[in-house]
C-alpha cells in the first residue's frame, strides 16, 4: 500500500513541478516539451531525482496509448477547410516524404556509425516523422497563425505520417532482427507493399466505419453532460485497439476518428473538446517525462558527436530534400517550402519508436535510442526555438486573432449546425468602435439580445453597443474567428510615417478572398482569386504610390511599401477608417490645394 502511495505522489509532484517549469521556461521562449523531456532526466537514474527506470515494454504501451489520445485530439481540431488546403500535399509528405527522409538520413547513418544498411535505414526510419504533439503544440502555443495552406499542410501530415514511420520502423526491425526471408528481395518486396496497404487501407477504412459509428452514438444516446466525452473517447481507442489488433494502422483510424466527431454536429461539442484538449495535454506530459526517464544522460555523451553529425543531415538535407520533392507538384512558393522544411519538428514519437529495437533485441538498439533521443533535442531547441523568427523571415505568418473577451459558448441539439454565444464588449473592439448599422456580422449571424445594465433589450439600440454590454447571438461553428475579432480588443494601432494609422500589415501575396473573410470585408466573386496587390492594381487602374488608400466596404487596404516591379509588397489593413468623402468635399479640398500652390508660387 505504502508502495502504491508513494508511486502516485511521485507521478502527481513530477507532473506538477513540469507544468510550473514549463511556465516560467515559457517567459524565455524555451519549447515547452523540451522541459518537460529535461524535466524527465532530472528525475532519472542520473539527476537529482535518483529514479530507476528501464521497462522499455511498460513505456512501449504507455506511448502507444498517449500517441493515441494526442491524435485523437489533432483529429478533433483539424478542420475540412484544413483537408481542402492541404489533403494531397499533407498526403505526399506524410508517405514519400518520410521515406525519402529516412532513406537520407539512412545513408548518412551507414558511414556515420558503420551500421549496416538495415540498421542505418531503421535509424532514418525512427527520426523520419515529424511529431504531431510538438507541431501541434508549438504552432498553437505560440498563437502562430500561418498562411492557410501552409498550417493546414504541417497539421495535417504531422497526423498523418506516424503510421508510415511505424510501418517502416516494424519492417526494419523484423529485418534487422531475423533477417531476409528465404524468397529474397523479390518477395519480401511484394510481401512488405502488401502488409503497407493493408496497414493503410486498413486504418482508413477502420477510421471512416468508426468515426461513423462513434458519431452516432454520441447523437443517439443520452447521458449526463459529463459522460458523453469519457464515452466518446473510449470508444475511439476500441477503434484504434481494433485496428491494431489485426494489423491495421489504429494510429491512422483514431485520427480519422477524431476528425470525423470534429468536423459534425453531435450533443457535446464543447464538453468532448474541453476533455479532450485536457486529456491531450496530460499524455503529453506523461510521455515526455516517461521518454524522459528511460535516458541515462551519461551513456549520451559516447554518441552526442555522431548524434549531432545525424542531426544536422536531418535538419538541413534530409528533411528539406523531401519536402521541396514532395511539394513540387503543388504550387507552394519557395519561402512557403522553406518554412515547412524548417518546422519538421520532432518530438516524443522518434523516442517511443526508439524503444522497439530494444524490445526486440536489435543490435545497436541501445545506441539507436539514444542517437534518436540526441536528435529529439536538438530539434525541439534549434528549430521549435526559432519557430517564430522563421515564420517572419520566411513572410507566412499572418496577424494574430484577438482572442475575445468573455465568449460563452451554448450548444443547441444535434443536427441544428448552429450555435449560441454570448460576448462581453471590450471598450478598444472593433464592435465598441462602430455603430449597429456598420457592424460586420458574419453571413448567417443574427443578434438575439442585449443586455445593459442588467436589461435585457429586445430592440437594438441604434447607436451600436457600449462597454461591458452582453451580446447574445446565433451564429454558425467557422464564424466564430471572425465574431471573436469583432468583439475581441485590438492591439495598439501601428503608425507608420507618412501615411497614418494600421491595424495589420500584411503580404501583397495574400489571398484576397482569405483575408476578406477574416476581416469582414467584401470583395466581388472575381476578387476572392486575386492578391491584395493585385486588387489594389484592378481597383486603382494605375501605378501604386506608398500610402495608395482603396476602401473595401467598411476597411481601407493602404500600400505600405512598394517592390521593384511597381506592386504593393506590403499592405496595411485599417479596420476602423474615416468615413468617406463626399465628390463635393472632395473637390472643395482639391481646390484648396491649387489655391495654396498658387499663393506659394507668388510668395516664392
Amino acid at each position: 500500500m505504502e508502495f502504491a502511495n508513494h508511486i502516485i505522489l511521485i507521478a502527481a509532484a513530477l507532473i506538477t513541478f513540469s507544468i510550473f517549469a514549463g511556465v516560467l521556461s515559457s517567459r524565455i521562449g524555451a519549447p515547452l516539451l523540451l522541459v518537460f523531456l529535461a524535466f524527465g532526466m532530472l528525475a532519472g537514474e542520473d539527476g537529482l531525482g535518483g529514479i530507476k527506470f528501464q521497462d522499455f515494454r511498460l513505456a512501449y504501451l504507455t506511448g502507444s496509448l498517449a500517441l493515441a489520445v494526442i491524435l485523437f485530439d489533432g483529429g478533433l481540431r483539424t478542420t475540412r477547410e484544413q483537408f481542402r488546403h492541404a489533403l494531397s500535399p499533407a498526403i505526399v509528405l506524410a508517405t514519400a516524404g518520410v521515406a525519402v527522409t529516412a532513406g537520407i538520413v539512412g545513408v548518412a547513418a551507414h558511414y556515420v556509425l558503420s551500421y549496416s544498411w538495415t540498421e542505418a535505414l531503421l535509424l532514418g526510419a525512427i527520426v523520419g516523422p515529424t511529431d504531431a504533439a510538438a507541431v501541434f503544440l508549438l504552432l498553437h502555443l505560440r498563437g502562430l497563425r500561418l498562411k492557410p495552406r501552409v498550417g493546414s499542410a504541417l497539421e495535417v501530415e504531422s497526423g498523418l505520417n506516424d503510421p508510415m514511420s511505424i510501418f517502416m520502423t516494424l519492417a526494419l526491425v523484423g529485418l534487422a532482427a531475423h533477417g531476409f526471408p528465404k524468397g529474397g528481395w523479390g518477395e519480401t518486396a511484394l510481401q512488405l507493399g502488401l502488409d503497407f496497404l493493408w496497414q493503410m487501407g486498413g486504418g482508413l477504412l477502420f477510421g471512416l466505419v468508426g468515426g461513423q459509428i462513434v458519431l452516432r452514438a454520441v447523437n443517439r444516446l443520452k447521458f449526463s453532460a459529463g459522460i458523453y466525452p469519457i464515452f466518446a473517447g473510449a470508444l475511439a481507442l476500441v477503434v484504434f485497439a481494433g485496428a491494431q489488433s489485426v494489423e491495421a494502422s489504429g494510429f491512422l483510424a483514431i485520427y480519422l476518428v477524431g476528425t470525423t466527431l470534429g468536423n459534425n454536429p453531435h450533443r457535446a461539442t464543447v464538453e468532448i473538446s474541453r476533455f479532450s484538449d485536457g486529456l491531450s495535454w496530460l499524455a503529453q506530459i506523461g510521455m515526455f517525462l516517461m521518454m524522459g526517464l528511460l535516458v541515462t544522460p551519461s551513456k549520451l555523451v559516447g554518441v552526442l558527436v555522431p548524434s549531432l553529425a545525424i542531426a544536422a543531415v536531418l535538419i538541413l538535407v534530409a528533411r528539406p530534400a523531401a519536402v521541396f520533392l514532395s511539394l513540387a507538384p503543388f504550387k507552394y512558393a519557395r519561402s512557403e517550402r522553406a518554412f515547412i522544411s524548417w518546422v519538421g519538428l520532432r518530438g516524443a514519437v522518434p523516442i517511443f519508436l526508439g524503444t522497439i529495437p530494444v524490445l526486440e533485441h536489435v543490435r545497436h538498439a541501445q545506441a539507436i535510442f539514444s542517437i534518436a533521443f540526441v536528435v529529439v533535442i536538438a530539434s525541439l531547441v534549434i528549430q521549435g526555438w526559432t519557430i517564430s523568427w522563421a515564420a517572419k523571415l520566411t513572410e507566412v505568418e499572418l496577424p494574430p486573432r484577438p482572442a475575445a473577451r468573455a465568449r460563452v459558448e451554448l450548444d443547441l441539439p444535434a443536427g441544428v449546425g448552429q450555435t449560441v454565444v454570448a460576448y462581453t464588449v471590450d471598450p478598444m473592439s472593433l464592435a465598441a468602435l462602430r455603430r449597429m448599422a456598420r457592424m460586420p456580422l458574419p453571413q448567417g449571424t443574427e443578434i438575439i439580445s442585449i443586455m445593459r445594465e442588467g436589461q435585457v433589450r429586445n430592440t437594438l439600440p441604434s447607436d451600436g453597443v457600449r462597454e461591458g454590454d452582453i451580446v447574445m447571438l446565433l451564429t454558425e461553428p467557422h464564424s466564430l474567428a471572425q465574431l471573436d475579432r469583432l468583439f475581441a480588443a485590438r492591439k495598439t494601432r501601428a503608425r507608420v510615417k507618412d501615411i497614418g494609422s494600421v491595424d495589420f500589415k500584411l503580404d501583397g501575396s495574400a489571398n484576397a478572398g482569405s483575408v476578406a473573410d477574416m476581416y469582414g470585408f467584401l470583395v466581388t466573386p472575381h476578387e476572392r482569386d486575386h492578391t491584395l496587390a493585385s486588387l489594389m492594381h484592378a481597383r486603382l487602374g494605375r501605378d501604386i504610390d506608398e500610402g495608395a488608400r482603396i476602401r473595401a466596404g467598411n476597411v481601407e487596404l493602404v500600400a505600405l511599401s512598394i517592390g521593384e516591379d511597381g506592386s504593393p509588397r506590403r499592405i496595411g489593413l485599417d479596420l476602423d477608417p474615416p468615413p468617406p468623402q463626399s465628390a463635393a468635399t472632395r473637390i472643395r479640398l482639391r481646390l484648396a490645394e491649387v489655391r495654396n500652390s498658387v499663393k506659394d508660387l507668388f510668395l516664392s
